[in-house]
């Protein structure tokens, strides 16, 4: 399946930046790939991350919101945030219940607290079609989740997205 052109735009730059990262490790190989193009995204643009990891693709939302609160409990309270995971449709409804509720939380947590939010959770119907999109040399949607949220983040600076 091709993918539709898209612009590719360098992240702003962040130095002293910190973000979260929350990952779902279900499917291993992919959280891999989805990880190291967040992180090299986040280290190309001078900012620092901590990493949550939490089972599924559900659990994301909750991991986040946890981790978040906590941060700003102890006074060091995150620039912003991404979420990596892959939900892969299978025989049943699980996979439209997985994708969609996870999507939403995510978003509820976002707009609510003003959140910078990358999201790189992947929706596909296979491991291949989610190893390609993860793979830094094709798809790379780790990486477009870390420079979403550092757009976002710099946004949030106050400095206006070109």
């Amino acid at each position: 399946m091709a993918e539709p052109l898209r612009a590719h735009s360098a992240a702003p730059r962040l130095p002293g930046a910190r973000f979260l990262i929350v990952e779902a490790r279900y499917y291993e190989s992919v959280a891999v790939l989805l990880f190291e193009g967040a992180k090299a995204a986040f280290e190309a643009a001078g900012a620092t991350f901590d990493v949550v990891r939490v089972t599924g693709a559900l659990e994301i939302p909750a991991g986040l919101a946890i981790a978040l609160e906590l941060a700003s409990a102890d006074g060091r309270p995150y620039d912003g945030a991404i979420a990596l995971g892959c939900v892969i449709r299978g025989e049943t409804y699980h996979f439209e219940i997985v994708a969609g509720e996870s999507a939403r939380a995510l978003m509820d947590l976002a707009v609510s607290r003003r959140l910078a939010l990358g999201n790189g959770v992947l929706t596909v119907e296979t491991l291949e079609q989610a190893e390609e999109r993860a793979d830094l040399r094709s798809g790379d949607k780790g990486g477009d989740a870390a420079r979403a949220a550092l757009t976002l983040a710099a946004l949030k600076r106050g400095g206006a997205p070109r």
